[in-house]
């Protein structure tokens, strides 16, 4: 039994670190083409983009953004009993779905497009990008039954490099189609009498293009493997020779009953954002702001504030979606003590990630702002300061998400979202109403709301698993190694920005201090993280790279 759960942790923490590390990869990308992209459509367009963007995401998460989940832990669990055939009757069943409800999703979006944009939100030019991204809907939706049957087979590799490819091409083609049609949107604008507000409309719409292109070419990829590895999952149904099959109206019975849960608690988990932006658009309009100060406001907060915050989150969500399959096969075969050993470590990983990634953001805000989107303004890098504590935050309540769905105890999430959107929804309007603190009271809202999620899903996580989490490796350590580096960060900035800037221009000194203190921040976190005894030699393993990383260890004499 040793061997086999030493072997299952081994597997269990490098496809969750294939996963996250690809979804860093396609975060970066997608930070990297931000910083153009604002550069072009200006902060307006990034208001159009993102509100374009959330109803899109809300619609997606209504529609199949639980499919990836569910037919992993599907597939997942056939696997794990040997019924192959079982498991291609869940992709063609979820396939069927997929088309019923990404069709359904991109005509509701397609038509209701004005209604969303301009009666909702209050934002009508934004209804152009939506129109783009609505085909993407059925697009996505038949992806994700693909990418969850890969990751209920075991592999992560192909969501991990469609992943990737899916944003290169997305950022490619977003900033170009975002420069064209910007210049296009200054004609259509002078003759209507709106230049920037129409160029800021069409702008936003070339950047929702590449998402379209991009979720395509990422369609094309998975398909291409899964018709290659037809043949040898053929051969796999074959062999298998259990005599009670499933039906299909089993099986789309059982795929709608794990569907639900999924979709509720995903659903409510981040519906938040939408209801975040009518709630403060609406009532900054009431309270007499400015139009304008609005749209740029919610602009800096959806296109640069959430950009940077979810770099890092995408290590929770890789590991959520990574836990799934792992812990429905420890669960389902009665594994007790490996389902508890794979929680503790997935909680390890984020919180190795996460409080660095808190803390440096915090630490660096006003630079990093002023280094990606060449944005000095005060406001916009407090943003960060107030908000960073969220990464902490969100990403347990993501991670402790996926495992909830893995232990079988998915309607928890759901009530657990409820009453914290409720909560959420009740101190915006406070801190909005009596306090009138503008965006800044959607960071924080936002902030608490993570906090009861991460409270109300660990709590539940721990008392159904009976899991018990090693308070100082998961969590003391990273704080303390994350708060020697803030310190050194901090100083090493100021003092290469300090020097530079005596002879040289300000931008090329915030460079300068921006990337050193970011190499020593990680070099400082690293070794204070042995010191500190947050991490050793077998967890070192796990990760990809491991043997060089332990290699450095004890060259350093960080391991003995």
């Amino acid at each position: 039994m040793a061997r086999r759960n030493k072997h299952s942790d081994t597997k269990f923490l490098m496809q969750g670190s294939i996963l996250a590390l690809a979804s860093i990869i396609s975060r970066v990308v997608g930070l990297m083409y931000r910083v153009p992209l604002k550069a072009i459509i200006g902060k307006m367009g990034n208001d159009y983009y993102g509100t374009a963007y959330e109803i899109y995401n809300i619609i997606l998460l209504i529609s199949s953004y639980s499919i990836p989940l569910a037919v992993s832990k599907l597939v997942s669990a056939r696997m794990a009993k040997g019924h192959v055939k079982d498991a291609n009757k869940v992709l063609h069943g979820a396939l069927l779905f997929a088309f019923i409800t990404g069709g359904c999703a991109s005509l509701i979006v397609f038509f209701g497009a004005e209604f969303f944009t301009g009666v909702m939100l209050k934002t009508p030019l934004a209804a152009i990008a939506l129109k783009i991204l609505a085909p993407t809907l059925l697009v996505v939706a038949i992806l994700g039954v693909f990418r969850g049957f890969f990751q209920g087979l075991g592999t992560m590799i192909p969501s991990a490099i469609s992943q990737i490819g899916e944003q290169i091409v997305n950022a490619i083609v977003s900033v170009v189609a975002a420069h064209i049609l910007f210049s296009y949107g200054k004609k259509v604008g002078g003759v209507l009498g709106n230049v920037k507000g129409y160029s800021a409309a069409y702008g936003a719409a070339g950047g929702t293009l590449g998402t379209s292109t991009g979720a395509a070419f990422a369609l094309i990829f998975v398909l291409f493997i899964y018709f290659a590895f037809r043949k040898v999952f053929n051969k796999m149904m074959q062999k298998d020779k259990h005599k009670h099959f499933e039906g299909y109206n089993q099986i789309m019975s059982t795929l709608i009953l794990t569907i639900v849960p999924v979709l509720l608690s995903t659903t409510v988990y981040n519906i938040s954002s939408i209801i975040d932006q009518g709630i403060f658009k609406n009532l900054a309009l009431l309270q007499g702001h400015d139009a304008t100060v609005i749209s740029e406001s919610w602009g800096v907060f959806t296109g640069q504030y959430k950009v940077l915050i979810n770099v890092p989150l995408a290590i929770a969500s890789s590991m959520a979606a990574s836990t799934v399959p792992s812990l429905t096969a420890a669960f389902n075969s009665g594994d007790k003590d490996l389902v508890k050993k794979q929680i503790n470590m997935a909680n390890r990983f984020v919180m190795v990630i996460s409080f660095p990634c808190c803390v440096g953001l915090m630490v660096l805000a006003s630079p990093v702002m002023q280094l990606l989107f060449n944005d000095s303004d005060k406001s916009s890098g407090l943003m960060l300061v107030i908000g960073g504590c969220s990464i902490i935050f969100y990403s347990l309540s993501t991670l402790s998400n996926g495992i909830l769905q893995g232990i079988d105890k998915m309607t928890i999430p759901v009530k657990n979202a409820v009453i914290a959107l409720f909560a959420h929804i009740a101190l915006l309007f406070v801190l909005m109403e009596v306090f009138d603190l503008h965006i800044y009271a959607v960071i924080i809202a936002n902030a608490f709301y993570a906090l009861m999620m991460c409270f109300l899903n660990q709590s539940a996580v721990l008392r159904f698993s009976g899991a018990k989490i090693d308070v100082k490796k998961v969590f003391l350590a990273p704080l303390e190694a994350s708060a020697l580096m803030g310190v050194i960060v901090y100083l090493v900035y100021h003092l290469f920005y300090g020097l530079i800037a005596i002879n040289g221009s300000k931008g090329i000194a915030n460079f300068v201090g921006c990337v050193v203190s970011i190499i020593i921040g990680v070099i400082v976190y690293f070794v204070a993280m042995f010191i500190f005894k947050g991490i050793d030699d077998e967890t070192l393993m796990k990760f990809p790279g491991g043997t060089k990383l332990c290699n450095i260890a004890y060259s350093l004499h960080l391991l003995r």
